[in-house]
């Protein structure tokens, strides 16, 4: 007999808080401009450390790394690190950062919504949220850490999902990134068929945190039958300048993009 959803989920929720207490401790991209710290803001940090309320950022606590293309220029591809915090079972809210150390840069925002929410917005609106399927049925969004049970358990949740993404600072420094958060947010797409990634961006990613993507891929098919088309996998679709190929059971819904 199957375990309640409100059971099988606090338990997958338990295992995601000890994951996120032992981190992956991938180091940020780039050292920000700036001189280092003197005394005094030392002392005011630690100050503030014992007086003020940090319940907010604590909230944050499943840990999530994936890959974005910038809408507008999907050959613009980052790896994020997602500090999510799920409000409730139909938003997330997430803060992204280059690495989950201490020293890691902020370096953006993704709100995530379930299928049932993204169909309560107006069509202008939903240009700007991208669909989850690919990411999670590619195996290329991955919880570091986590049991692959609980891991299984987290992407269950999140199929058919959306997520509206802005990019404030690349901090890249093998492409060149800044040193400084500079111009303006850049809206964030996803991967919807194979080979719109840039080569080499999930290999460095899963040598660095010890990641099988193929053998996550191959773990999460029996989510298949989950997957409902959703809109926008087509959105940025011939725009990559190589071939690419769909991934079995990321279907666009046929949804102009306004």
């Amino acid at each position: 007999m199957r375990a309640p959803v409100t059971s099988r989920l606090a338990s997958a929720l338990c295992l995601l808080l000890l994951a996120a207490c032992a981190g992956s401790g991938a180091g940020p991209s780039t050292t920000p401009a700036g001189r280092p710290k003197t005394t005094g803001t030392t002392m005011l940090e630690t100050g503030a450390a014992v007086l003020q309320p940090d319940a907010a950022p604590r909230s944050l606590d499943i840990y999530l790394v994936g890959f974005h293309p910038m809408k507008d220029r999907p050959d613009h591809q980052i790896e994020a690190h997602h500090f999510c915090h799920q409000v409730n079972e139909d938003l997330a809210q997430c803060a992204l950062f280059d690495g989950s150390t201490a020293g890691a840069n902020l370096t953006g925002i993704e709100y995530i919504v379930s299928e049932r929410l993204f169909r309560r917005l107006p069509a202008a609106e939903r240009r700007y949220w991208h669909p989850h399927n690919g990411e999670i049925l590619s195996g290329q969004l991955v919880a570091p850490g986590l049991p692959e049970p609980a891991e299984k358990a987290l992407m269950r949740t999140k199929i058919n999902s959306y997520g509206k993404t802005w990019h404030t600072w690349d901090t890249m420094q093998d492409r060149g990134g800044e040193h400084l958060p500079l111009g303006p947010p850049e809206l964030a797409w996803s991967f919807d068929r194979d080979g719109e990634v840039r080569p080499g961006l999930v290999e460095a990613r899963d040598r660095r945190l010890g990641i099988d993507t193929a053998a996550k891929r191959a773990s999460r098919q029996d989510l298949l039958p989950l997957a409902r088309p959703q809109a926008g996998v087509d959105a940025l679709k011939g725009r990559f300048g190589r071939p690419t190929r769909p991934i079995p059971g990321v279907v666009d819904s046929g949804e102009a993009q306004p």
